[in-house]
């Protein structure tokens, strides 16, 4: 029940970032609500109303019809002009910044919860102008209060329109985007480094343990890690996680080590704590932010567009979360209830190799802009100030600091811009010529 319980909860994570996913929560509870009110108009709430508060309750049939009818369709103009504005704010994120911040940009809570809630009213309108009979005269026989939530609920969905407008124009622009993705990646950062554990035994060396290969295509997102637990517990083995979160994972590669041989079907209940999709999120993956604030940075110094601004932003930002990132060890390994036993060893993407892949996008699209290149070096002066988790991070930041500088050199021609490039690069803490 427990295993479940657990797969179920890791799948719902990596539906909810789905555009229709709030969408079709909220449709289906209008629905309800909607027969919810069927039901209470049986049972005389508007007739309770309209003894008590008369002035609220619509007692005419035709005038409710008339008035659910144009309310649905005013709803459902907005909607429609509402889900343009979106595929619209998708194509310009993906022309000027990058097409990996989509996912991010479409799994917005706050507009799947105002597309939601237009769906839900113009569900909740539809039934409740199914449930008005014509031929009824008697005005406590018509559903008066159920109409006059329908009225509730448009004047609702007019407020979430103008929401919405303001907050697609915000979500737009850059400095919210690249905000979004930092603050997704930091709490993320955070949580990794609340849960590391400063005495977690050695792994064994799994040279010679046994591999079994992914039944699954896609980008791997997550593990459900307590059933995996339990999984190791149960059975007395260990397992390796060969392949890094958010890499593209083909049929047929090796996905896991064992520690011992194990049948067919422990192995399909290994690889069914896997999680698969199509998408990326950060929410999952914080390496993703690197990537995706460094594409951003790229776009920005293209020849197309130019924008050293922007470039600079996103060394601030890459700054903050290297030096969230010199806190957390390379390894991540799972240990048991008791802490005492090794289990599950998942292989990440290492500091020294995360900083090269940066730096080496920087390096390639920033080397002639001396704006940029002062920003570079500020940043490591930064980090280099920082107080790393291992030794090896100083010696990763000092040789790419050292990288850049030898680029520059080659690609500036300046003498006043080399004798300041030469300056900021003596001024690193330690550094090594």
């Amino acid at each position: 029940m427990k295993s479940l319980y657990n797969r179920f909860i890791s799948f719902i994570n990596t539906i909810r970032g789905k555009i229709a996913f709030y969408p079709t929560l909220f449709s289906f509870v209008g629905f309800n609500f909607a027969m919810l009110m069927l039901y209470l108009e049986k049972e005389g709430i508007s007739a309770f109303v309209i003894e008590h508060v008369p002035q609220l309750v619509i007692n005419n049939a035709d005038t409710a019809k008339t008035l659910l009818s144009f309310l649905t369709g005013g709803i459902i103009s907005i909607m429609v002009f509402s889900f343009s504005m979106v595929m619209v704010l998708l194509n310009q994120a993906s022309s000027n910044f990058s097409p990996r911040v989509l996912p991010g940009l479409i799994s917005n809570r706050n507009h799947q919860f105002v597309l939601g809630i237009y769906l839900a009213t113009i569900l909740y309108n539809t039934f409740t102008l199914v449930g008005i009979n014509p031929q009824e005269t008697d005005k406590y026989q018509l559903p008066g209060f159920s109409v006059l939530i329908g009225i509730v609920l448009t004047v609702i969905c007019l407020g979430a329109f103008l929401y919405f407008i303001h907050s697609i124009s915000q979500s737009i622009q850059v400095n919210n985007i690249l905000d979004s993705i930092y603050k997704k990646a930091k709490k993320r950062l955070d949580q990794l480094i609340e849960k590391e554990s400063e005495n977690v035994p050695d792994f064994p060396d799994t040279s010679n343990w046994i591999s079994y290969h992914s039944s699954e295509t896609g980008y791997f997102q997550n593990i459900a890690k307590s059933n995996l637990i339990d999984i190791c517990e149960k059975e007395n083995i260990q397992l390796k996680i060969l392949v890094i979160q958010g890499v593209f994972v083909l049929e047929g590669i090796p996905i896991i080590q064992v520690s011992k041989e194990i049948d067919e079907e422990l192995v399909k209940d290994i690889l069914s704590n896997f999680n698969f999709s199509r998408g990326e999120f950060v929410e999952d993956n914080y390496t993703l932010a690197f990537k995706q604030i460094t594409e951003i940075g790229m776009k920005a110094m293209s020849p197309g567009i130019n924008d050293p601004g922007t470039a600079i932003s996103t060394i601030d930002y890459l700054t903050e979360l290297f030096a969230l990132r010199l806190k957390k060890n390379d390894r991540t390994i799972f240990t048991s209830d008791d802490n005492e036993r090794s289990l599950i060893a998942v292989t990440t993407i290492d500091f020294k190799e995360l900083l090269y892949q940066v730096m080496v996008s920087y390096r390639t699209y920033c080397k002639h802009d001396l704006s940029c290149i002062q920003k570079l070096f500020i940043m490591f002066k930064y980090l280099l100030l920082q107080q790393a988790h291992l030794p090896e991070y100083q010696d990763a930041l000092q040789a790419e600091a050292k990288l850049l500088y030898e680029d520059s050199q080659t690609t500036i021609q300046n003498a006043t811009d080399l004798r300041r490039i030469e300056k900021l690069y003596q001024s690193l803490p330690n550094v090594r010529n």
